[in-house]
């Protein structure tokens, strides 16, 4: 394997950098050679592939206070650093940094780009090394798991036997339960914050709502517009209008917009953009273009469909944690519907049967499922409690 740190100046066009950010990003690359295939629970094997990741804090002498962070369905590595697409502070500078809940003066935090990504983890814009062309839809589709296997060979990889936490929430949230499925001894505790143990009937549709708009853009040619030189933007805008709605709540919509005009007076009686809100939608499509491949939409939203921890426990949840001794903290939000409560509930009562040690808080607030990345001074307060007090368990020793 080797390792490679990209540091260049960023002078190109969006589209330029995130091309080029898929197989050389800015960020610490680990690559995976013959001697570490991935197996996936396709049936196939990655022969080689890498892993983009960054890093926040330093790592203490006993590397007992390493916390992940797994990112959900469009982020990315960048947690609190400048994103070099957008040129905008991480996605989770609210949370994670010096004094913040997630301490990097006291913890040592790792992101890594999930497989199937498109921000320097191998994933369908990548290039295949056989054809050195991207791969397109000939890459196999990934699952969660597969995912978590990618993060295990990379915390392998920087000596890390055990992690101090897990932490995520949304598609984040399913990889921080797939970790204490998959690696139950490697987790001191886990965060899984807005998320289910299965994705549902109603989210599997929405998402198939945002796989038919890529693919009946006529530019997404089959998958292979980045050889054939095009781009499925208003497929792919559409996509994301359409999940961006189900992160929201409707208090939280009609509070910010209500049904105020946009720039105007009176309606157009036409089909532009006459309300705030319609605005709004419109420059959430168009902004996610600039820095998200259209075929990991697809790929990504695949492996949460393919979601369901108790599926082969004998649709038993509670069996999926048998071997887990790691304390837990579920937290859900009261208007997120796209993961209600209800949800986090079944997953609560699920530890509780396997003898898992679990708390839960379920945070009152009218911002949706986005409560997460938003900010939320109880998510914080329950964050820093939760996490401080498994350091002082474990006995987290300065750095």
């Amino acid at each position: 394997m080797t390792i490679i740190r990209i540091e260049r100046e960023e002078k190109d066009s969006p589209a330029e950098i995130i091309r080029r950010e898929v197989d050389e990003p800015h960020s610490q690359v680990v690559r995976f050679g013959a001697d570490k295939p991935l197996k996936l629970d396709a049936g196939v094997v990655l022969p080689s592939y890498q892993v983009a990741y960054q890093t926040y804090g330093e790592l203490n002498a006993d590397k007992s206070n390493a916390i992940l962070i797994c990112h959900a369905l469009t982020g990315d590595q960048h947690v609190h650093n400048v994103h070099p697409v957008t040129g905008k502070p991480g996605w989770w500078d609210s949370l994670v940094g010096p004094g913040l809940p997630i301490d990097t003066d006291r913890f040592f935090v790792i992101c890594s780009n999930v497989l199937g990504g498109c921000l320097g983890t191998t994933g369908p814009a990548s290039k295949n090394p056989a054809t050195g062309e991207a791969y397109g839809l000939s890459f196999p589709v990934v699952t969660i798991r597969d995912m978590v296997r990618a993060q295990a060979a990379l915390i392998d990889h920087l000596g890390i036997d055990q992690l101090l936490g897990v932490v995520g929430g949304s598609m984040g949230g399913m990889q921080v339960l797939q970790w204490a499925v998959t690696y139950p001894e490697r987790i001191f505790c886990a965060l899984p914050i807005a998320t289910a143990a299965r994705h549902s009937a109603q989210n599997i549709a929405f998402h198939e709502v945002g796989r038919q708009a890529v693919m009946a853009d006529p530019d997404w040619r089959e998958g292979k517009y980045l050889s054939q030189g095009t781009s499925p933007r208003r497929g792919r805008a559409v996509a994301r209008m359409a999940a961006h709605i189900t992160y929201l709540a409707d208090p939280a919509l009609h509070r910010k917009f209500g049904r105020r005009l946009q720039d105007r007076e009176l309606p157009t009686f036409g089909f532009d953009a006459d309300f705030q809100v319609e605005n709004y939608l419109r420059y959430q499509g168009s902004s996610f273009v600039e820095r998200f491949d259209a075929n990991s939409y697809l790929y990504i939203t695949r492996a949460m469909d393919y979601f369901d921890i108790a599926a082969e426990h004998g649709d038993v949840l509670a069996n999926a944690f048998r071997e887990l001794k790691s304390r837990v903290c579920v937290i859900s939000f009261t208007s997120d519907w796209l993961f209600p409560t209800e949800e986090a509930r079944d997953i609560v009562h699920a530890l509780n049967a396997a003898g898992a040690p679990v708390s839960f808080a379920e945070i009152e607030t009218d911002k949706g499922h986005d409560a997460f990345l938003l900010d939320e001074p109880e998510l914080f307060g329950i964050v820093r409690g939760f996490l401080d007090a498994a350091a002082k368990k474990r006995g987290v020793k300065a750095k």
